[in-house]
């Protein structure tokens, strides 16, 4: 999916639709210029503040599922948010920040737009959000299951030991140990070593 900007109508299509009118006064408000864009393995969605004449920048993974796409979309408002606030005075994902992604995210938990599975995962994420939108392993479970099943594709941690798995571009791993909580997986080709998340999506070799 090319990186385009989102016609404000048809955000309708990406999110709860009990969310959209407090989605949109946002937007609208801060004049954020929202995109969505392919798929990117390592973050959900990004924020650019505005400088030199242009708007808030912000870009979400357009794969997600709504629930996915609106708590990323509220993840990156949060840093505009402290962006207002406080500049470049404080860390991007220092106290400050998880002060105003608690708050916008509190407002919208009260709205009971999401699945209860889900509403328990994000009270239990409010005690200390992740600094990345990947970041919180219990939460991407849980809202996982709420993604269009993909055929022939599996987590890492669905994929059994010893197994073999393909990523994106077609370099063939063999699945071994956990350590912590990454797995450590062997390149066939070249014997090299790497660690993967659990949630990792991969497809089973044969």
């Amino acid at each position: 999916m090319p990186k385009e900007q989102v016609p404000l109508l048809q955000l309708k299509s990406y999110i709860p639709e009990e969310s959209f009118e407090d989605v949109l006064f946002y937007i609208q408000h801060y004049k954020v210029h929202l995109t969505i864009t392919r798929q990117r393995q390592s973050i959900l969605g990004d924020y650019r503040h505005a400088h030199e004449g242009k708007a808030h920048r912000i870009s979400i993974n357009g794969n997600l599922n709504q629930y996915s796409f609106l708590i990323t979309l509220l993840h990156e408002l949060a840093h505009l948010f402290t962006y207002e606030r406080f500049g470049h005075r404080v860390f991007a994902h220092g106290t400050e920040w998880k002060q105003e992604f608690g708050k916008i995210l509190s407002q919208f938990l009260l709205k009971k737009i999401f699945p209860d599975d889900i509403e328990a995962a994000l009270l239990r994420t409010l005690k200390n959000p992740a600094a990345s939108s990947c970041g919180d392993e219990h939460l991407l479970r849980v809202l996982r299951a709420y993604d269009p099943k993909k055929e022939g594709q599996l987590a890492v941690e669905q994929v059994a030991p010893g197994a073999l798995f393909a990523i994106k571009g077609g370099r063939i791993f063999k699945k071994g140990e956990k350590i912590r909580k990454r797995y450590k997986c062997v390149e066939v080709a070249t014997g090299k070593w790497y660690l993967f998340s659990g949630l990792y999506e991969v497809k089973v070799v044969d």
